[in-house]
């Protein structure tokens, strides 16, 4: 079993800034790809940004600029770093791994609880 468990959740002001963390922990081989997507209500989850083991990185367009997304390839372990938090960054927040394990060559995609971004004055 592999699960993910994020913190660093919380509120902020506008203008603010929030660094959310994410554990990777279990039958792990090695992690592809790693991400950070955000939910608002029932509708559906979007990508916030991604990372590879490589580090190359993929961000959506609404955060360039703001967030920074990193990992620790050792620790097994994902971050994203938001800053010139807006209202409309308040969410839900997930993170997500594609995890390659014991179970054989296909990586399999976990994704953690999720973590509430509240951005108000």
């Amino acid at each position: 079993q592999v699960q993910l468990v994020e913190s660093g959740g919380g509120l902020v002001q506008p203008g603010g800034s929030l660094r959310l963390s994410c554990a990777a922990s279990g039958s792990i081989l090695s992690i592809e790809a790693m991400g950070w997507y955000r939910q608002v209500s029932e509708k559906q989850r979007d990508l916030v940004a991604t990372i590879t083991s490589s580090g190359s990185t993929n961000y959506a367009d609404s955060v360039k600029g703001r967030f920074t997304i990193s990992r620790d390839n050792a620790k097994n372990t994902v971050d994203l770093q938001m800053n010139s938090l807006k209202y409309e960054d308040t969410a839900v927040y997930y993170c997500n791994a594609g995890v390659k394990g014991g179970w054989g060559p296909i990586p399999r995609n976990y994704w953690g609880q999720g973590t509430q971004v509240t951005v108000s004055s």
